[in-house]
């Protein structure tokens, strides 16, 4: 089984935030699968379907970002046997602006949810799809800048980033972390 985690802030107040990324590429991803269930359960909104005769679990935790690792634990705890990767899909400020990078393990660069997570499941080592939103302009703010939309002149590139992630996902399901790594970064 693999655990796909998408984060973002639940409700219509954050859904086209840049924080709210790894919500939007994950619900991507779920409209292209074909047999699905989902239901509510870990305080989180869950999706379960197959992939490439791979069982998967799609989560986006209800929590608040910087809450999410009580969610993502629950989950994670109840289901560890079964679980053979876990991958984290996030917005990232210190990436440029729509690229997207992939990560296994290692530190959280600052992102509250991530630290979440590993707080929670008292380890680093996670796989992660990061998506850039760039830096903040002049003396922003960095948490208010991640909850601000998306411009107008960044949608279309929003939308571009989010179907190529969602390619991406497909990537690492049948071909590894290393696999994408070497592709896509």
């Amino acid at each position: 089984m693999i655990l796909i985690i998408g984060l973002g802030n639940p409700g219509k107040d954050y859904e086209f935030t840049r924080h709210n990324i790894g919500f939007k590429i994950i619900d991507k991803f779920a409209d292209s699968l074909e047999k699905k269930s989902c239901y509510r359960k870990f305080n989180s909104t869950v999706t379960e379907s197959s992939y490439d005769g791979k069982k998967l679990i799609l989560l986006k935790p209800q929590t608040y970002m910087n809450s999410s690792g009580t969610a993502v634990s629950t989950c994670y705890n109840l289901l560890r046997k079964q679980i053979n990767s876990m991958l984290v899909i996030h917005d990232d400020i210190d990436i440029e602006f729509g690229e997207i990078r992939l990560k296994t393990g290692g530190s959280t660069g600052g992102h509250k949810g991530l630290e979440s997570i590993a707080d929670k499941l008292g380890n680093y080592d996670f796989d992660r799809l990061r998506f850039g939103v760039g830096r903040p302009p002049g003396r922003q703010d960095a948490a208010d800048y991640v909850l601000d939309e998306f411009g107008k002149k960044e949608r279309e590139e929003v939308e571009i980033g989010v179907q190529r992630s969602t390619d991406i996902i497909r990537d690492y399901l049948t071909e590894g972390i290393e696999y994408v790594m070497n592709k896509y970064n």
